[in-house]
């Protein structure tokens, strides 16, 4: 057992606010002096119920996040599963390194700059979604038994076994999954593969509702065939073959192949840290968004330093510069940094956020966010920028072992239900829609343009945070599309800075100022900040969709305390 950080002892009024507010939590949480060092924060009751049964078994957090993920893939499948993706940064408390394991999918070998283009003009976007060739490779799999490989404890097989169970035994459907049916089959696409009608909706097409037991047989097999063979069960064989095949069916057919499947390779490479205040950062390497998330928190700390707390009109401009500057850079330059330059550590270094900073006027909101040029003129004129947006299919968890082993890991097959084409009890994702459609702008290439074996840039942005011997802090991550990156920063600084719980930070209203007008929920902002803002030129626009799916833990000296979004249906238990 590693010591538990000191940090909370440099903060009094922090400590005593989780000590006041344990009890006004809108989920069980683990006050200080709770004395369990583990938890599991995830986005429905059965995926937390399978990573504590897997705890309790001795299993560590990363045996526990592939438990959860399993679990996740079967009682919400609109937002990941097996036939998607994710991000993943594992801490080890005895060494106290952090790695990133990036399980993004990618563009197929026939994939060309415009496949998302009909007589030069972009593709409306449901029709590019519920398509084959909006299909990248599931990977989320290959990704979960790299990190396997690397860190768990029990045995890859047993790791299935609470979502095998849960898929044969039935569970009853979510308000929220039965909200996304309802809607998605409203949209007709979803009600077009035979396989998901059958699935989602009763014999007249009505979709089923809230509190009815749905059965998955074929789920169950499908990770049946996972626990056996690894992921070689969703390349090569009959799975392989029928994910080929739903790809390529019409309409809008993609051109995904098995060689496609066989030839990706999940990667484990550095993340990208920073600091703020007395804290070190970690977030996800391109294609992930880390570095835009490290850079707006730097911003906010040269803005603020001295912050007054989530009452400042001040502190909120500080947050809505540092996103403006930070997501301006992101939509620029981050890319698959194997498929084009990306000067990450450039768009991080201390010296250039000072730059950036000076940018900043708290009294008066900016006329416009022009990229920064952190490599030099040749890199920033290399690029058009792209403003593409990513539509909300996305989960999150954050788990920590009863050793001080932490996981933070974001999942995903893009939108709501992926491309609405089912296989084996999953759905296929559609994140080749996370690239710029248009490959060009301005004469100029764009980064994030199509190509063949080209992994699309992703918001995720799964975080831990350490203090500066290397004990760990908290544990963060959200769904939300491109407002990922402005949730998660938000809510380290809410509770860092701004000494909130980490319930109350994650209640907090959300704030996204990628562009101009700034998208909020201003009934969970504090009163007055809103129009202290647009007294200062903001452009606010309210936005009743700005819901997270937050999950946090923070590791106090009493055992973690724990955070979920109150707008979803996750938990954050002890085991």
């Amino acid at each position: 057992m590693t010591d538990k950080p000191s940090f909370i002892a440099r903060f009094p009024a922090l400590l005593a606010a989780f000590l006041l507010s344990a009890s006004a939590c809108a989920t069980p949480l683990a006050a200080p002096g709770a004395h369990s060092p583990a938890m599991v924060a995830a986005a429905n009751p059965h995926a937390v119920d399978a990573g504590l049964q897997i705890l309790r078994e001795g299993g560590d957090a990363t045996d526990a996040a592939i438990a959860a993920m399993a679990v996740l893939g079967l009682v919400e499948p609109q937002s990941a599963g097996v036939g998607g993706g994710g991000l993943l940064l594992h801490y080890d408390a005895r060494s106290h390194a952090i790695a990133f394991y990036d399980g993004r999918e990618q563009a197929p070998a026939g994939a060309t700059p415009d496949m998302f283009l009909e007589n030069g003009n972009p593709f409306p976007f449901d029709l590019a979604q519920a398509s084959g060739r909006s299909t990248g490779t599931p990977s989320l799999y290959a990704m979960l038994k790299l990190a396997h490989d690397a860190h768990g404890r029990l045995p890859w097989a047993r790791l299935f076994e609470p979502a095998i169970a849960l898929a044969q035994n039935g569970f009853e459907i979510s308000p929220r999954m039965a909200r996304y049916v309802a809607f998605m089959g409203a949209q007709a696409h979803l009600k077009e593969d035979p396989a998901a009608r059958a699935y989602f909706f009763d014999a007249n097409g009505a979709p089923w509702p809230a509190g009815h037991l749905i059965r998955n047989p074929e789920y169950a097999a499908t990770l049946r065939a996972i626990a056996a063979q690894g992921p070689d069960a969703l390349t090569h064989g009959q799975i392989a073959a029928d994910i080929v095949a739903a790809v390529h069916r019409a309409p809008r057919a993609g051109t995904l192949t098995i060689a496609d499947l066989q030839a990706y390779r999940p990667r484990q490479v550095a993340p990208i840290c920073g600091a703020f205040r007395v804290y070190r950062v970690c977030s996800t390497a391109p294609p992930g968004s880390g570095s835009a998330l490290v850079a707006m928190l730097g911003l906010y700390a040269r803005a603020r330093p001295h912050p007054e707390g989530v009452n400042s009109v001040d502190d909120w401009a500080a947050l809505l510069w540092a996103e403006r500057l930070a997501y301006a850079d992101r939509d620029h330059y981050v890319a698959d940094d194997t498929k084009a330059p990306v000067p990450s550590l450039q768009l991080v270094a201390p010296s250039y956020l000072d730059q950036r900073a000076h940018l900043i006027d708290l009294a008066h909101a900016p006329t416009r966010t022009d990229p920064g040029m952190p490599a030099g003129r040749v890199a920033f004129e290399r690029w058009g920028r792209d403003t593409g947006d990513e539509p909300p299919g996305t989960t999150h968890m954050s788990i920590v072992d009863a050793d001080g082993n932490a996981v933070a890991m974001t999942a995903t097959v893009e939108s709501p239900f992926g491309s609405q084409r089912m296989v084996h009890g999953f759905m296929l994702n559609n994140q080749l829609t996370d690239f710029s459609w248009t490959p060009t702008l301005h004469g100029k290439p764009v980064a994030n343009a199509v190509a063949p074996g080209k992994r699309p840039r992703s918001s995720m942005s799964p975080t831990i945070v350490t203090d500066r011997s290397g004990h760990l802090v908290m544990v963060v991550g959200s769904p939300g599309s491109s407002a990922i990156v402005a949730y998660v920063a938000r809510t380290i600084i809410g509770v860092l800075d701004w000494h909130q719980t980490p319930q109350d930070a994650v209640s907090t209203g959300n704030m996204v100022a990628r562009r101009a007008p700034a998208r909020l929920e201003s009934a969970r902002l504090p009163a007055g900040i809103a129009d202290g803002l647009r007294a200062r030129g903001w452009a606010l626009q309210e936005n009743a969709m700005e819901e997270s799916g937050l999950h946090v833990v923070l590791e106090t000296p009493g055992g973690p305390i724990g955070g979920v979004d109150p707008r979803r249906e996750g938990q954050a238990r002890t085991p």
